[in-house]
């Protein structure tokens, strides 16, 4: 019989594309939304899980509403929703729960910092959002069930906020218009939400417990991922790094040591990146 997984924030950025590899997988899958239920209220979350009764739950619901979710208070109440949700859990029974959390729970600096960033790496968010997913974390770490704790490193894909780096890029290069960014030189790990989600559908299924890291475990500089763009959409007049300020204090080199991912979990695709902006830039056509 196959086993049951409960997926919050089933039409998020990132549940949406857990759904289609998990059910690939051939779990009995129980995918939802805040038009499902309310996990705000802790009455309606109980409902939920005796209703469904997972044996797995896969939690990707949180507030991630462009441009605010980094201050926002919302931050608080989804930690206090999410810590009683995932006691609930516990208590009737369930299995392996896991959260999604961000690379933003890492400190900002280290010793050696062009290192890709390992899950031992010092924990030290500097925003309430990253606060609040690290605080999530420690709390499921010392819960009587068998828990996993996802950092995912930065993304793009499709449904993604036009605001956001690689959409708001793409967008101005397929209306004809200049694509105006800062000067693009810190390191970041991208990858696709339809990667991302294969690795959180195959963590999810593992039996590994603990902090691992999700991404593509390489370093692309933001001014080549834009100038891939501009290539790609055959527009690469229109690229102007470096008309807009860099951000202060911008930390200059973010990889994930994906080690744990690739050998523990036994999740070892290739990313693709580039082939995945193409898919993308396709689809925004």
């Amino acid at each position: 019989m196959p086993e049951r997984v409960l997926l919050t924030g089933a039409t998020g950025f990132v549940g949406r594309a857990v759904v289609a590899p998990l059910r690939a997988a051939g779990v009995e899958l129980h995918a939802v939304s805040s038009r499902d239920a309310d996990l705000l209220d802790e009455g309606a979350a109980r409902a939920l899980l005796r209703e469904v009764k997972p044996a797995i739950v896969l939690h990707c619901a949180w507030y991630v509403a462009h441009g605010t979710f980094w201050t926002a208070p919302e931050n608080d109440t989804w930690l206090e929703a999410s810590t009683a949700f995932a006691r609930a859990f516990a208590e009737q029974g369930g299995r392996r729960f896991v959260g999604v959390g961000t690379c933003a729970e890492y400190a900002d600096r280290d010793a050696d910092d062009d290192a890709p960033w390992k899950e031992t790496r010092a924990i030290a968010p500097a925003t309430p959002y990253g606060r609040a997913k690290a605080a999530l974390a420690a709390r499921l770490a010392a819960m009587p069930v068998a828990t996993a704790w996802a950092r995912l490193f930065h993304m793009f894909g499709e449904g993604e906020n036009p605001g956001r780096l690689v959409p708001s890029v793409a967008l101005a290069l397929l209306r004809g218009e200049e694509a105006r960014c800062a000067s693009g030189r810190p390191v970041r790990d991208f990858a696709s939400t339809r990667f991302i989600g294969e690795a959180l559908a195959a963590l999810a299924l593992s039996g590994v417990t603990g902090a691992a890291n999700i991404g593509s475990g390489e370093g692309r500089a933001i001014a080549d991922v834009v100038r891939f763009l501009g290539q790609a959409s055959g527009r690469p007049d229109l690229i102007r790094l470096g008309a807009l300020p860099d951000r202060p204090n911008e930390v200059p080199h973010m990889v994930a040591d994906v080690s744990r991912l690739r050998h523990q979990v036994g999740f070892a695709r290739p990313p693709r990146v580039e082939a995945d902006l193409r898919a993308l830039l396709a689809a925004l056509r």
